[in-house]
């Protein structure tokens, strides 16, 4: 099993140096990240300039390379060619900070693992809900993310489904069990602030307070509320079927 690891905060992040170790036991692990952090960077590709992707290595040793490209870049480098075999499973994180609910839409880690079901690889979203915290253990969401990919690899998961998995905060003893859930409905109660520079010019920011969430059984955010880990197949297929049904019988013609 050859799995590729990838990220969305960047090559330096301890996230993915903690996903490395916790996978390197189920294969041969293979690092491609992005330089710099692309958190909420979506599922965006570099189509009118070159990426670069220079060897380094990571703070134990590992050789990995480090792309100036966003995350679904990395996975397009490293599955067409980029490294001596492609990968058989792309597995995407330890993301710092949850990517729950509508967050999938936004999140560089997601689009990374989505850019793996697009070439035909099955992918893995792991992400540690405030992993961004100073201090951080990434003890508990080691562990998980072995147990979780380790199912993953024996249920033979296929190259349409993507696992978002999210972890909830705290010491290994005190997340007992994983659910598999649906996503849940975000809330983003952020603000627009309005400064201006030294010549008047008005810039902003979209700032406010933390994403909050429904806390409704069933989904990965009520989950992650009940400090369980909260596991969420997807699929890139967004078709509404009822809306398919009832637009068919529209008229569209004169």
């Amino acid at each position: 099993m050859h799995i590729l690891i990838t990220n969305d905060d960047g090559v330096r992040s301890p996230g993915l140096l903690a996903l490395k170790q916790a996978l390197e036991p189920l294969g041969d692990v293979s690092v491609v990240a992005p330089d710099r952090n692309w958190s909420a960077g979506g599922h965006s590709r570099t189509l009118f300039s070159p990426l670069r992707a220079n060897p380094t290595r990571l703070a134990d040793g590992t050789p990995a390379f480090e792309c100036d490209g966003t995350p679904a870049d990395c996975v397009a480098l490293a599955v067409k060619g980029l490294l001596p075999t492609p990968p058989d499973l792309v597995v995407s994180g330890i993301n710092l900070g949850a990517n729950l609910g509508h967050d999938v839409l936004y999140s560089g880690t997601v689009a990374a693992a989505m850019e793996a079901l697009i070439l035909g690889v099955p992918g893995i979203a792991v992400s540690l809900v405030h992993g961004y915290k100073p201090n951080t253990s990434f003890e508990a969401a080691r562990m998980w993310a072995s147990r979780i990919v380790a199912q993953a690899i024996q249920q033979q998961l296929p190259a349409d489904v993507l696992l978002n998995i999210n972890i909830p905060p705290g010491p290994p003893e005190a997340i007992t069990a994983a659910q598999v859930v649906r996503l849940g409905e975000r809330i983003y109660p952020g603000e627009l602030v309005v400064r201006h520079d030294p010549r008047g010019r008005p810039y902003y920011w979209i700032g406010g307070e933390e994403p909050t969430g429904k806390l409704a059984d069933g989904t990965d955010l009520g989950t992650i509320a009940a400090s369980q880990v909260a596991i969420t197949p997807l699929h890139f297929d967004l078709t509404s079927m009822y809306w398919i049904e009832r637009l068919q019988s529209v008229r569209w013609q004169d």
